[in-house]
């Protein structure tokens, strides 16, 4: 880090607390002295509003848990509870709701710029890998979750997705009864992932946010040139093209965080539902083991990997194939070769490449919506191919593209 990090506070409670405890290094090393480029623009919001939203996820789940029950005879009524007699029971629990789906909008906008800008190349494999890790661990929160309320599409999306672990061959059927914790999902099935979703998952993402932030700390952040600006530093040992974390982007996140909870508000107060795509209409009606829902549909963050499922034929296949779409992505810092980091300065079968990825992915998530259809199978079966295709191409890519060359310094 550039500057005097060893300097230590004096005096007063802050200076005592110093004395004991490494807090002006924390705060010059991450805040105060932490040089970031002085060209991060629109997309470098994300990154800390998926904190904040993991904040709010956090708080509004232990005031939701202090009057959940976590039985299968009493979950949805304990739900409808703390709708509608506990005060503000209603905002707590949409805000929760919608958290979780805005969660994965700022993830995965957060992952986009990370693609777009380079950031999972040279030096920053770590962070990638990291970040992964948090997406399968968001993911599975998110999963275990649904289930708590005890709606109709809860337990049946909980059920056809548990069911999917049965098709390994060998241990399939062990693992997905170890999973549910009996041979139907009930009571023991409804314990274990209330466990999970609020104990033991929040620890490992919690730990998991802390690893990614102090891997970007320790190479620096990346900017829309793909500059390293540790490269190019002054008689202090300062980036020349870097200005402090503090004040300067604390003060541009605020304004990025109160635009968010306007967005946020709208939703909580006026389309909490959005539409169906938040929450299931089938979910405002207790769990019904005996009674199917006539169209069996996972939350919209899931969809794109359950329409790859559905693409393939063999349910085994189907489900190597939805691992295979999520595998694949820990692994994009070694397939892309290219040196150039940056969408700025890469040739223009990258950016065909990075817009037929968008487009299939999004074709996907709507296709994993729908009816599985002679019709929409197909369709998914293309975007499929498209998606997996995009990976093949950074083999080749690199090989014939012509890139642009890449200044020195960084630029507006």
């Amino acid at each position: 880090m550039a500057g005097n990090t060893t300097e230590k506070w004096q005096g007063g409670l802050l200076g005592w607390i110093d004395a004991r405890f490494p807090l002006s290094s924390m705060w010059y090393d991450h805040l105060a002295r932490y040089y970031a480029p002085k060209n991060f623009n629109f997309w470098y919001f994300f990154g800390s509003l998926a904190l904040l939203v993991l904040v709010l996820q956090i708080v509004t789940g232990i005031w939701l848990t202090m009057n959940y029950k976590p039985d299968a005879e009493l979950a949805f009524n304990s739900v409808e509870y703390i709708m509608r007699d506990v005060n503000w029971g209603w905002l707590i629990r949409y805000m929760h709701s919608t958290g979780a789906s805005m969660f994965f909008v700022v993830v995965y906008l957060h992952m986009f710029r990370g693609l777009i800008y380079g950031s999972f190349k040279k030096p920053r494999e770590l962070i990638w890998i990291f970040g992964m890790i948090i997406y399968v661990c968001l993911m599975a929160e998110a999963f275990m979750g649904y289930l708590l309320p005890w709606g109709q599409m809860s337990y049946w999306g909980a059920q056809v997705i548990i069911s999917l672990f049965g098709a390994i061959p060998g241990i399939g059927d062990s693992l997905a009864l170890w999973i549910r914790g009996d041979y139907v999902i009930a009571d023991a099935t409804l314990n274990r992932f209330f466990a999970f979703h609020v104990i033991a998952v929040p620890i490992v993402l919690l730990a998991l946010v802390v690893l990614h932030l102090l891997a970007l700390h320790e190479v620096g952040s990346n900017n829309p040139d793909g500059v390293e600006i540790k490269q190019n530093k002054n008689e202090q040992g300062i980036p020349v093209d870097g200005i402090p974390f503090h004040p300067y982007y604390t003060v541009k996140d605020i304004v990025g965080v109160v635009v968010f909870l306007i967005i946020f508000s709208v939703i909580v107060f006026f389309m909490p539902e959005m539409g169906g795509w938040f929450l299931e209409k089938d979910n405002f009606i207790p769990a019904d083991p005996l009674k199917t829902p006539e169209h069996i549909v996972p939350l919209w963050y899931f969809t794109p990997f359950y329409a790859i499922l559905r693409a393939v034929p063999d349910k085994f296949l189907g489900v190597v194939a939805m691992g295979a779409a999520i595998v694949v992505l820990f692994f994009l810092p070694w397939l892309d070769r290219s040196p150039v980091k940056s969408i700025r300065y890469r040739g223009t079968p990258y950016k065909v490449a990075i817009g037929v990825f968008v487009i299939s992915f999004i074709a996907l998530g709507y296709l994993g919506t729908q009816p599985a259809t002679p019709v929409m199978t197909n369709f998914a079966r293309l975007f499929s191919f498209l998606y997996f295709g995009f990976f093949a191409s950074l083999l080749i890519i690199p090989r014939f593209e012509k890139t642009k060359p890449v200044p020195d310094r960084v630029t507006s």
